[in-house]
């Protein structure tokens, strides 16, 4: 079975939704789903160097009472998963396109499967609990070199320009497939799921594609 997350690092329903994809793969542990990361950027206008968080909130919700208001709701909805998100102690909105262009890097270069993932985890923790700014080429570098890649090859290759381009035309093509919002969840390449759903939802497209993985192994 293949299950493709669609998401963005700085979108917290997609660290939320990720964990309940979890949680729902834990009810099914005789499936042992290869889990890809797809890019998405909510925002791929942000500047290379971010932007102050205030002020991008501000332009979002309107108020610094409606900003509190969304805050602690996620604050107490990833608690309720396990996870922590500190967002007061973010100080910048970054542009999340190196950051997507260090997981491609690492999948390239042999450290795809288990190894991508806590990348990814890495990057959206250091993001939410750590208030990291991981638009910062060196801050993404340090990440690596913490998941056990080579920190000093990542800072080289995200102060090139390899594999910009192709990132971009994998951000693009995601768009053309109708994917608007993140997360979303694509099983098999066939079925998906949007939203940072229950665990239970994840749970009859789980049995759907793990079912037809087995008819397709007994045919081939």
């Amino acid at each position: 079975m293949l299950i493709e997350i669609v998401a963005d690092f700085v979108c917290p329903w997609c660290y939320i939704g990720k964990r309940r994809l979890e949680r729902a793969l834990a009810q099914r542990p005789t499936q042992q789903p290869e889990v890809r990361w797809l890019p998405f950027q909510l925002d791929p206008d942000t500047p290379p160097s971010g932007i102050d968080r205030t002020i991008d909130q501000l332009a979002k919700f309107g108020s610094v009472e409606r900003i509190r208001q969304v805050n602690a709701l996620l604050e107490q909805t990833a608690a309720a998963e396990g996870l922590t998100l500190n967002l007061d102690r973010i100080r910048r909105t970054p542009n999340t396109l190196d950051a997507h262009r260090l997981l491609r890097h690492a999948d390239a270069n042999g450290q795809g499967g288990a190894r991508t993932l806590e990348l990814a985890a890495a990057l959206q923790a250091a993001f939410f609990r750590d208030g990291r700014d991981i638009g910062d080429r060196a801050v993404l570098a340090a990440i690596a070199g913490e998941v056990g890649l080579d920190a000093d090859t990542a800072a080289a290759f995200l102060h090139g320009d390899a594999d910009r381009d192709a990132l971009r035309q994998s951000l693009a093509t995601v768009r053309q497939l109708g994917i608007q919002a993140v997360p979303c969840f694509i099983f098999n390449r066939l079925y998906s799921l949007s939203g940072a759903q229950e665990p239970g939802a994840f749970l009859p497209l789980l049995d759907l594609a793990g079912a037809e993985g087995v008819v397709a192994s007994a045919a081939g």
